[in-house]
């Protein structure tokens, strides 16, 4: 009975499956049928359009690079003292800014002692070069000297001769033969000592010459002193600063003041190495070491300067050229540095619109 009962009861279990299975076959079957089939639609058909076609020619690009660099003076004189001094006299206009033209006398330094240095040294060298007059005559006269004297020894030798060859006959005595044999030693020595007075005097003569050399060139340096004593401006140059005064003595080497060449003005433009790159001339052959000059920096930096000035509204340009290269990059910005020039930047200045 009991085991009836188990059987029954494990049969009402699988019963109780079948309900939810029965209804969600019955959801699906209703989710099924509320929909339509997907339509498929036909394919999109291709649309020719126009299409506007523009022609672009090949044109040559110039590469434009910009840089920023401070104008400074391309030659620049350092007055410096070269002879020691005081000062005598100075220019009116030698102050800070005042321009001066090529061969202006700027200032003087006291010349009196160079001066008198001068004429010292040429009364030296008068009276070395009347020694060395005294010699020539001398010389010519000890050479006339020694042609007498040579000739009174030919006579006595002569003279001895002769009477040597008497002894033979007893025309004469040993005495008078030793007496004129004496007399030709006597001739003998007077014509040794003329060619020995001879033979000294092209020394003498040397030393003459080697003084008056050392004399001359004691007066050009002299002369020179004279001419640094003046002091006058190399070239067409503006006065920078100075603190020179009439009356202050001076050393040599004294630095007295600067003055900056108006011919030439220089700008070093600093460019990034990328930009830098572009200025180059296209090449693909390598550049010889022995062939590295200015000459080639140039062919390779084959460019066309401008420098500009701007300041607020206010601008102007000037045409330049490139000059050089920098010998590294710049170690702050790590930009290279070219610097080019701008010829005679004091021609057609316009005040307040062309400085």
């Amino acid at each position: 009975m009991d085991k009836v009962k188990q059987f029954v009861g494990r049969i009402d279990r699988r019963l109780l499956v079948i309900p939810p299975v029965l209804l969600g076959v019955g959801i699906f079957w209703l989710m099924k049928g509320g929909y339509e089939a997907p339509e498929r639609r036909q394919p999109i058909a291709k649309v020719a359009r126009p299409l506007r076609v523009i022609e672009v020619p090949q044109v040559s690009l110039v590469p434009r690079v910009v840089g920023h660099g401070i104008a400074q003076a391309g030659d620049v004189w350092l007055a410096v003292a070269e002879v020691k001094g005081r000062v005598v006299r100075v220019h009116p206009e030698l102050k800070p800014g005042a321009i001066f033209h090529a061969g202006v006398e700027v200032l003087q330094v006291d010349p009196v002692e160079y001066q008198l240095r001068i004429s010292q040294l040429g009364a030296e060298i008068a009276e070395i070069k009347s020694q060395q007059d005294r010699l020539t005559a001398e010389e010519e006269n000890l050479h006339a000297s020694q042609e007498i004297e040579q000739e009174s020894l030919t006579l006595a030798k002569r003279d001895l001769a002769r009477l040597e060859k008497l002894t033979d006959t007893s025309s004469v005595t040993q005495t008078e033969v030793d007496r004129k044999h004496r007399e030709v030693l006597a001739q003998q020595q007077s014509v040794q000592t003329l060619a020995n007075s001879l033979n000294v005097l092209p020394a003498q003569k040397d030393s003459l010459a080697a003084t008056l050399a050392a004399k001359e060139a004691n007066l050009q340096l002299a002369q020179l002193n004279l001419d640094h004593a003046t002091i006058t401006a190399p070239f067409d140059c503006r006065v920078g600063d100075l603190n020179i005064e009439i009356g202050q003595f001076l050393s040599t080497g004294q630095v007295l003041f600067e003055a900056y060449g108006t011919d030439l003005t220089e700008v070093e433009a600093q460019i990034p190495i990328n930009q830098a790159l572009t200025l180059l001339a296209p090449t693909d052959e390598p550049i010889d070491r022995m062939s590295l000059n200015m000459q080639t920096m140039r062919r390779v930096f084959d460019i066309n300067a401008i420098v500009r000035l701007q300041s607020g509204d206010f601008q102007v340009a000037w045409p330049a050229r490139f000059d050089r290269v920098r010998e590294q990059l710049d170690t702050r910005t790590r930009t290279v540095r070219i610097v080019v020039a701008v010829d005679n930047p004091y021609e057609n200045i316009v005040p307040g619109k062309r400085p």
